[in-house]
């Protein structure tokens, strides 16, 4: 039998409920897990600015996986461990496309967000990946110029977003594009478009986990609920699909969970089915 060695948890719709707070029982079995030795760490599509206060408030220390696998960082030391970032020729391609077709773009360098006075609108909204959002001026309209572009977010009317998006098919090589209908209510009927270097997903960031903690990806655990955590959950030894998962998330994990983001408890669960607890 396998001796897990590795736990790796999605944030938002697994560990942390609506209001961004890790579920008091997964926040307790993390901790339990960390003081038995396993080794803990979260991967998902915050940036790491949104997501170091959560590893910190449940103890973890050690690398994390954000950006859907873009960006892994050290909560020790703070210290960027990898970047898969988009080129600057692709960043410059993208945000002219996005300006052409009147989607509102945003900028994921370094650990901020930059936007120009368009992206106001969507301040709200974006600051689900991180609060550190820095706003251009005529002055500095390219701010990150210099740095990694880990991901460009736009966002827009539907028929914008997607006009754009078919002008980045020619770019497939170098691009990944995701689209999504936005569900806060405040923006309903908005679509956005997340823009990352093509092939880096979750399971980019669990391989790097494995090699920092000289272990196979037979020996992680991985628990998820959204489209985005579906290569993570099919590259780790075992994984669980969150009770609320749609069913193309359930039907690629080893297990499905009773619990569900709303009951919490997720990750408790799997730990103790996973033979942790």
């Amino acid at each position: 039998m396998t001796r897990y060695k590795l736990l790796v948890t999605d944030l938002d719709g697994t560990l942390l409920a609506s209001d961004g707070i890790a579920h008091a029982r997964d926040a307790t079995a993390l901790r339990e897990l960390i003081d038995r030795g396993v080794a803990v760490s979260l991967c998902t599509g915050r940036m790491y600015s949104g997501t170091r206060h959560v590893a910190r408030d449940v103890g973890l220390e050690g690398p994390v996986g954000c950006l859907d696998g873009s960006h892994v960082v050290d909560t020790r030391s703070d210290r960027e461990m990898a970047v898969h970032a988009l080129s600057e020729l692709a960043t410059e391609t993208l945000l002219s496309t996005l300006s052409f077709h009147g989607a509102t773009p945003f900028v994921f360098a370094g650990d901020s967000i930059f936007h120009d006075e368009s992206g106001d609108h969507y301040r709200d909204f974006v600051q689900i990946w991180s609060e550190r959002m820095e706003r251009t001026s005529s002055d500095n309209p390219t701010p990150w110029r210099g740095s990694k572009v880990a991901a460009v977010v736009s966002l827009g009317q539907e028929h914008h977003v997607r006009e754009a998006a078919s002008k980045l098919g020619d770019q497939a090589e170098h691009v990944q594009v995701a689209l999504f209908p936005v569900s806060h209510p405040a923006y309903r009927g908005s679509w956005g478009m997340v823009v990352r270097r093509a092939g880096v997903t979750k399971a980019t960031a669990l391989n790097e986990l494995c090699k920092h903690y000289s272990i196979s990806l037979d020996e992680v655990v991985a628990v998820g609920d959204w489209l985005n955590d579906v290569p993570m959950l099919k590259a780790a030894g075992r994984s669980f699909a969150m009770g609320q998962a749609p069913s193309a998330v359930k039907s690629v994990a080893t297990d499905v969970l009773e619990s569900d983001t709303w009951s919490g408890g997720g990750i408790e669960e799997a730990a103790r089915r996973a033979g942790l607890l």
